[in-house]
């Protein structure tokens, strides 16, 4: 299955049918997703994706999510959600203790890719994380929405409490180190690349 990232970021993708078991995951998270079942053979998982972008106004995450698992329910035995806390304040964790669906733990993703153990050792609160998808939709998240692309002079007010970017890289891919390396250079921000792969991502799907 080949998914554009512009698809991924504004629509998302729906679920085939094809499975028992669904994961309703973030549209950032669908290349990995798709990687680890196919590297698996895990025929009986389904995925679908909501609009990526939804991490721009998280408040907006849990009432999605929820109104994704009751249009799915009917159609599968079992669905978990694949999104951390991603700055809903644990009103996600809550909205799906309500529907009895089970969903990663973690508060972000950027914690699960690294490990969630490991993430929360670091307690680095001065970096500013990337990953293999956010690298390559840099400026439909960060740079257009802050208005950085009008507005240069804005990264110092946007950025200026963090010292550094660390690109977290799920696969080993030369030419989007060499974009994640340009991110920092127009942040103005040290750069540290750390290739996690799949994190605890892989791990929490297993048990399904």
């Amino acid at each position: 299955m080949h998914i554009d990232d512009e698809t991924l970021t504004n629509h998302g993708i729906h679920a085939q049918k094809d499975g028992r078991v669904l994961i309703l995951a973030c549209g950032a998270l669908a290349r990995e997703i798709i990687d680890i079942i196919n590297i698996n053979g895990w025929s009986h998982l389904d995925l679908h994706c909501l609009p990526a972008i939804l991490h721009n106004t998280p408040e907006r995450i849990p009432d999605a999510v929820a109104w994704a698992v009751a249009e799915q329910r009917e159609r599968y035995g079992e669905i978990f959600v694949a999104y951390a806390d991603c700055g809903t304040g644990g009103l996600l964790q809550a909205r799906c203790a309500e529907l009895g669906v089970e969903m990663i733990e973690g508060p972000h993703c950027y914690s699960f890719f690294e490990g969630n153990a490991e993430f929360a050792a670091r307690d680095e609160i001065s970096a500013f994380y990337l990953t293999d998808f956010l690298v390559r939709q840099f400026d439909a998240f960060v740079t257009k929405p802050l208005g950085l692309d009008r507005h240069p002079e804005l990264r110092d007010m946007y950025f200026g409490h963090y010292t550094k970017l660390v690109y977290q890289a799920q696969t080993d891919d030369p030419a989007l180190t060499a974009k994640a390396r340009d991110c920092a250079a127009f942040l103005k921000l040290d750069f540290e690349r750390r290739f996690t792969g799949y994190g605890d991502l892989e791990a929490a799907l297993r048990p399904l």
